[in-house]
């Protein structure tokens, strides 16, 4: 139908023109298009969040009445999202003097409380065992197939001692600029940087053409059809 097509893609060919015309035109009112862009962003993104939260406890709330597996941890999730939320939203065990919304950063404040001594706790244990994960993946990927996967292999090992106290203890006596610590300090501000220039580069240039597909109707993927 065509309300269904070609009126989102109208919208989304008019939103694109006037983003991409506001950085060749630095006066009003294209000098202001992005910060009301920026403010409906946020809030769509409020609504997408408020979207999340629901199939969050849709999922969990589906999970516990089926008993799947590990559904215990549905209820520890449900227990942690209705906690914070109440002490988030609205200003419990919070003085008065407060103003709505300072609670949160507030020093006497549970949720503040919480955050720091439960939530970023609880964050730095998953990257912790994140590290077993990186560890597995570096092994397979160093493993000497070809050149260069040997050069990888290298490069990471430099880099691995480099930046901890056994690589200095066990080059300190050699040159400078055959010391451990100097080399990773080298690889990484040098042939690094480059790679990942070269790689934003790649991603510059894959957005532009993607934005470019949206802009003219080529790409309509985000239609949810087969257009």
């Amino acid at each position: 139908m065509f309300w269904k097509t070609q009126i989102p893609v109208a919208i989304v060919f008019v939103v694109g023109m006037l983003t991409l015309v506001q950085w060749f035109i630095p006066h009003r009112p294209f000098d202001q298009l992005q910060v009301h862009m920026t403010q409906w962003f946020d809030i769509i993104a409020v609504f997408a969040v408020i979207l999340g939260g629901l199939n969050l406890l849709k999922l969990q709330f589906s999970k516990i009445i089926n008993r799947k597996k590990d559904w215990q941890y549905a209820i520890v999730t449900l227990v942690g999202f209705a906690v914070m939320f109440s002490y988030g939203f609205f200003r419990i065990g919070v003085p008065g003097e407060i103003v709505m919304g300072d609670h949160l950063q507030a020093e006497n404040s549970h949720f503040r409380w919480m955050f720091f001594n439960i939530f970023t706790p609880l964050s730095a244990t998953m990257f912790a065992l994140l590290a077993f994960f990186v560890a597995s993946a570096s092994y397979r990927a160093f493993r000497i197939r070809n050149t260069e996967a040997t050069l990888l292999l290298v490069a990471g090992m430099i880099l691995m001692l480099g930046r901890v106290p056994l690589g200095a203890l066990l080059t300190k006596n050699l040159p400078s600029f055959m010391q451990l610590q100097n080399i990773q300090e080298w690889i990484y501000l040098w042939p690094n940087v480059a790679g990942a220039r070269a790689i934003m580069i790649g991603i510059g240039l894959g957005m532009v053409a993607t934005s470019l597909r949206f802009i003219l109707g080529i790409e309509k993927s985000f239609l949810g059809g087969d257009e």
